[in-house]
């Protein structure tokens, strides 16, 4: 048995949806779930005990960043990255690849690896499938991810079928490198935008038994009703006794949609980003509360909201503290926005587990602005 792997409490009979249980070597998770990202090794502006209060459970650290600073070697030296930021549940990398390939012009994809540019100093440096595998081991996650290449949107054929050719090849050398046993690594799923391609990945990478499979290559640009579509034409291919994690999704409507499609797993810095410019998701849509009209609003973000944010704090002055410029501000909206996410992934548990998914979804859907 791997060291990371999924059980299957519940599947709903009207959609896609499921319940189970994440194990891990720090912890049983329940899913589906939102994973908080934090790309330093830290989710910005909050401790470890802020997450442990809002009921984190999986949190996300960035390979590609890491391994630039403060490199991995450094994380190793203080007992990996549990230890390294005092987190004590579930943790996941990335395996730098979505970063890498996002650089454009600044690197060089070869069947090797890709060599780069640092976005920091400029520096060259050079990652594969091999060298994200030690990276990641180094840096101690519970879940690793393969390294593949992101393929843009939008993308030919051709382009697609050679990308996920090699990310196939790739994932096995993933594999071939893996050394550590108390780490579970998982395969992504790419195609393109292309079903015969979505399952010629999946295909490849179920015979080579990871530990669970990440959906990756969506949210890239394409519209929503694309995405949902070919997730439901990539789910279809993937084990049920194995997760599945759509990368990068992070508004509550996609996550909605991924549940009903069969997806456990997901991650996205967005809640964390939009907070810090000032944005508050809610249950109907977002609320931008640096705006003028929130001036003399003394009414919490969310009247329904139990976070330490709108317990406390009334949207006049979190305003404030934006247009002041004060720190405090980032941290009440990413506190908000993450006990959002958190307790809207606990609520469709709950529907599933209720027999009442669907109707969650419908309701759910029929009062959000996208």
């Amino acid at each position: 048995m791997h060291a990371v792997y999924y059980e299957l409490i519940k599947e709903c009979s009207r959609s896609g949806a499921r319940l189970g249980k994440l194990h891990t070597p720090h912890g049983t998770f329940d899913t589906p779930m939102f994973m908080p990202v934090g790309t330093q090794a830290t989710v910005k502006t909050l401790s470890p005990e802020e997450l442990y209060e809002m009921k984190a459970q999986v949190i996300l650290a960035n390979t590609y960043h890491l391994f630039l600073r403060p490199g991995e070697d450094i994380v190793k030296k203080a007992g990996g990255l549990h230890k390294f930021m005092n987190y004590r549940n579930g943790m996941l990398t990335d395996s730098g690849g979505f970063q890498v390939f996002s650089l454009g012009a600044m690197r060089k994809i070869e069947e090797e690896g890709v060599t780069f540019r640092s976005h920091i100093d400029g520096s060259k440096r050079f990652l594969n499938p091999e060298v994200a595998t030690k990276v990641q081991e180094d840096l101690g996650a519970d879940i690793i991810m393969a390294f593949d290449e992101c393929i843009p949107y939008p993308a030919d054929f051709a382009y697609a079928k050679t990308s996920t050719e090699r990310t196939t090849r790739w994932a096995q050398r993933c594999l071939k490198a893996k050394k550590r046993e108390d780490q579970g690594l998982f395969g992504i799923v790419q195609g393109g935008m292309y079903p015969d391609l979505r399952k010629y990945s999946a295909d490849s990478l179920t015979s080579m038994d990871f530990a669970g499979y990440g959906i990756g290559g969506l949210s890239v640009g394409e519209p929503h009703e694309l995405m949902y579509d070919v997730l439901a034409q990539t789910t279809c291919h993937l084990p049920k006794d194995k997760a599945r994690y759509l990368m990068g999704v992070g508004t509550p409507d996609c996550l909605v949609e991924g549940v009903n499609l069969g997806v456990d797993m997901f991650d996205c810095v967005f809640p964390t980003r939009v907070a810090r410019n000032g944005t508050a998701m809610l249950p109907t849509g977002r609320l931008v509360v640096r705006n003028a009209a929130y001036a003399e609003d003394f009414l919490p973000i969310d009247e329904n909201c139990g976070c330490y944010t709108c317990r406390n704090f009334s949207r006049a002055y979190i305003r404030h503290l934006f247009k002041a410029e004060e720190i405090f501000a980032l941290r009440l909206l990413t506190i908000h926005n993450l006990h959002f996410l958190l307790k809207f992934s606990q609520d469709m548990r709950t529907a599933i587990a209720e027999d009442r998914f669907p109707e969650f979804r419908e309701n759910f859907l029929e009062h959000y602005q996208r």
